[in-house]
C-alpha cells in the first residue's frame, strides 16, 4: 500500500500496546484517518497496566468518574461506574467494553512482543520484527507501552533457592491467590505495596511487610457511587473534561486556598482536615507553596505524621512508617484504604530494612541482620523500571544505526515528550518529557494520542514522508524540562521519577513538570506553526542523488 507517496508497506502505522493509550490511536487513526493499522500487544487482553496489575487491592488513584475516555459522549454516558475510586477488575471490564464497542480487536495482534524495530531509510518505514517470528513494514510506528510496565525484582541473594512461591504486584497471576493461613511477606511499600498489605494481612495468618523506604499516602475515603452524583458529572462532563484539560494534573480537585506559610494556623489545619476527611490525592493541591517551598511542604508533610501518630497505635512502628527523606509530593502521593491502621493488626510485622538491609532469601523466607523471618510466600511490591524502561527494553534502531537505548544512556532526551531526534516516525505515548505520570493519564493519552493521530493527517495532507524531531529543538525542550523541574522540590526525592530505584540509571527528572494545561498548550503551539521543531520531508525533498534536502525549523520556545 502507497503512504503519502512513498513506497509500498504493510500497514500504514504499528502500534505497540493495546491498554487505554494504544486503543485509542488506534481507533483515531483507522477509523478517522482511515489507515491500515496494526497494534501489537504481548498480553492476551486489552487494557495494558489493568490486564497485568492484579494483585490484591490494585485500585486507580484517579476517581473513576475521569480516569474513563472523553473522546466519545455516548461512551461516557452509557458507561455506569460503581465506586469513587475504581478497582482493576472494573477498570478492565471498562476497557474490554472499549474494545468491543469500537470493534478493536480484529487489528490487534494478541500475545505478541516486538522484539526489534529498525527505521529502513532507503525504503522510508520502519521494520518491525515480533517474537512469533514476523517481520512488517510501516510508514509509522507508535509507541504506547505505559510508563509503568517493566517489573522489577531486586537481585537478591538466594533467591532461586526459596521453595514457596513468589509474585510480583506488576506481574500478578490471573487466577485467584489465595494466602488464608499463610505466613507472608511483602517487600516494598510503594503504591502497590500499599493497596496489597491490607488486603492481604486480612487473609493472611500472619504478614512480615519489609520496609526500605516510607511513603507518604492519603485516605481514598472511597464509597460507592449514588446514581444522583453520577448524573450530575454526567451532565456537566463538557465543561469537567474541558476544566481538567488546562489543569495543572489533568483533574478537578478544590481550588488551593492560598500560600500555607501566609495563613493562619488554624485556617490551614481547618483546610487540611476538610481535604483529610474527603479523601483523595486532592490533598496535595491546598496551597500554592507546597512544591517549591521547603518550609510549606514541611507544614503539610507533618500534618500527615501526625495522622499517622494518631491511626498507628505503637509509637515505634509509627516512627517507622512517617518519611522523613524525601518532601511530601515529590513522590507520587499514594492513596490507601487502611493502610497504617493496618499495622495495629497482631499479625502484622514491620521490619526496616532502611539501615540494615535484607541480606539474601533462603528457601525458608528472608534473612534480614542474620536473622531468618520465615515465610510460606513472597510478594516483591518492588515498583517498576518506570517510563524508560518499557522503551528500552525494544531494540528500537533508529538513523545510522543508533540504538533508542545507547542514546539515552545519560538519560532520556525527547522533543515534547513525542519523539526523538534521529528516530523519525517514530512517536511515544506519554514518554519522557511529557506530564504523563503526574497526571490523570488519560486526559495526558487523549492529548497526546490526539496531537500525533493530527500531525500524521498533516503529513498526509502535505505529502511529507518524514517527520522528524529537530535536535536543537529537542535540546531546547530538555533544557526547559530540566528548569522547571529545578523550579520544585521534585528533584530532591530519590523517586522512580528520577530513576532513583533502578542500580545504575541516571538520575534524571523524567516527566514535565509545568503542568498538563501549560503543556497542552505548547503543543497546540508547536502544531499551528506548521509542527514547529520537527523537520518534515516530501518526496520532492529528494533529490537525485538520494540526499534529503529537510526543512530545519526554528526550535519550539521553551
Amino acid at each position: 500500500m502507497n503512504v503519502s507517496g512513498g513506497q509500498a508497506t504493510d500497514f500504514d502505522a504499528m502500534i505497540v500496546g493495546a491498554g487505554f493509550a494504544g486503543m485509542y490511536m488506534l481507533k483515531r487513526l483507522r477509523d478517522d484517518l482511515g489507515l491500515r493499522v496494526r497494534v501489537v500487544e504481548r498480553g492476551e487482553g486489552v487494557g495494558g497496566t489493568w490486564y497485568w496489575n492484579r494483585y490484591p487491592g490494585a485500585r486507580c488513584d484517579v476517581e473513576s468518574l475521569f480516569y474513563s475516555y472523553s473522546f466519545s459522549p455516548e461512551l461516557q454516558q452509557e458507561w455506569e461506574w460503581t465506586e469513587r475510586y475504581p478497582t482493576q477488575p472494573e477498570i478492565l471490564r471498562y476497557a474490554n467494553h472499549v474494545a468491543d464497542r469500537f470493534d478493536l480487536r480484529a487489528d490487534i495482534a494478541f500475545s505478541t512482543s516486538v522484539d526489534s524495530a529498525r527505521y529502513d531509510e532507503a525504503r522510508e518505514c520502519w521494520v518491525v520484527s515480533t517474537d512469533d517470528g514476523a517481520v512488517s513494514t510501516a510508514r509509522y510506528l507508535i509507541t504506547a507501552v505505559g510508563c509503568l510496565s517493566a517489573s522489577r525484582v531486586p537481585d537478591f541473594e538466594g533467591m532461586d533457592t526459596f521453595r514457596g512461591p513468589t509474585y510480583h504486584t506488576g506481574q500478578w497471576p490471573h487466577e485467584s491467590v489465595d494466602f488464608t493461613g499463610r505466613r507472608v511477606a511483602v517487600i516494598g511499600t510503594g503504591s502497590s505495596g500499599i493497596q496489597s498489605i491490607p488486603q492481604i494481612a486480612a487473609q493472611a495468618a500472619h504478614l512480615t511487610v519489609f520496609q526500605r523506604t516510607p511513603n507518604f499516602s492519603v485516605p481514598a475515603v472511597n464509597r460507592p457511587l449514588k446514581a444522583d452524583e453520577i448524573e450530575q458529572t454526567k451532565s456537566e462532563y463538557d465543561q469537567l473534561r474541558q476544566a481538567a484539560r488546562m489543569s495543572p494534573s489533568g483533574t478537578n480537585p478544590a481550588d488551593p486556598i492560598g500560600h500555607v506559610l501566609e495563613l493562619p494556623d488554624e485556617v490551614r489545619t481547618r483546610e487540611m482536615n476538610q481535604r483529610w476527611d474527603y479523601g483523595g490525592a486532592g490533598f496535595m493541591s491546598a496551597f500554592l507553596d507546597t512544591a517549591v517551598n521547603p518550609e510549606a511542604n514541611e507544614v503539610v508533610a507533618e500534618y500527615v505524621r501526625d495522622r499517622i501518630r494518631e491511626i498507628v497505635g505503637r509509637p515505634e512502628v509509627a516512627e517507622l512508617l512517617m518519611p522523613r527523606d524525601h518532601p511530601i509530593g515529590t513522590k507520587r502521593i499514594c492513596v490507601d484504604t487502611d493502610y497504617y491502621a493496618t499495622y495495629n493488626r497482631d499479625n502484622v510485622t514491620l521490619i526496616s530494612v532502611r539501615e540494615t538491609p535484607i541480606d539474601r532469601i533462603t528457601e525458608h523466607g528472608v534473612v534480614v541482620a542474620g536473622e531468618l523471618y520465615e515465610v510460606d510466600d513472597i510478594v516483591f511490591a518492588t515498583g517498576f523500571d518506570a517510563m524508560t524502561g518499557p522503551l528500552n527494553a525494544i531494540a528500537l534502531q533508529g538513523v545510522d544505526g543508533v540504538m533508542l537505548r545507547d542514546k539515552w544512556i545519560a538519560g532520556p532526551r525527547t522533543y515534547l515528550g513525542i519523539a526523538s531526534a534521529g528516530f523519525p516516525n517514530l512517536f511515544m505515548i506519554t514518554a519522557p518529557g511529557s506530564p504523563s505520570v503526574l497526571s490523570n493519564m488519560m486526559v495526558s493519552i487523549e492529548q497526546h494520542v490526539d496531537w500525533v493521530a493530527d500531525h500524521i493527517a498533516y503529513a498526509r495532507e502535505h505529502g511529507i514522508i518524514r517527520t522528524e524531531a529537530d535536535p536543537a529543538a529537542e535540546e531546547t525542550w530538555g533544557d526547559h524540562v530540566n528548569e522547571v523541574a529545578n523550579m520544585t522540590l521534585y528533584p530532591r526525592a530519590a523517586s522512580w521519577y528520577m530513576g532513583a530505584n533502578i542500580p545504575g540509571k541516571p538520575r534524571v527528572f523524567m516527566p514535565y513538570v509545568g503542568g498538563v494545561g501549560a503543556y497542552r498548550t505548547l503543543c497546540d503551539e508547536v502544531a499551528r506553526d506548521g509542527y514547529r521543531g520537527f523537520n518534515l520531508t516530501t518526496r520532492n525533498d529528494v533529490s537525485a542523488a538520494g540526499d534529503i534536502d529537510a526543512k530545519t525549523p526554528v526550535p519550539a520556545d521553551s
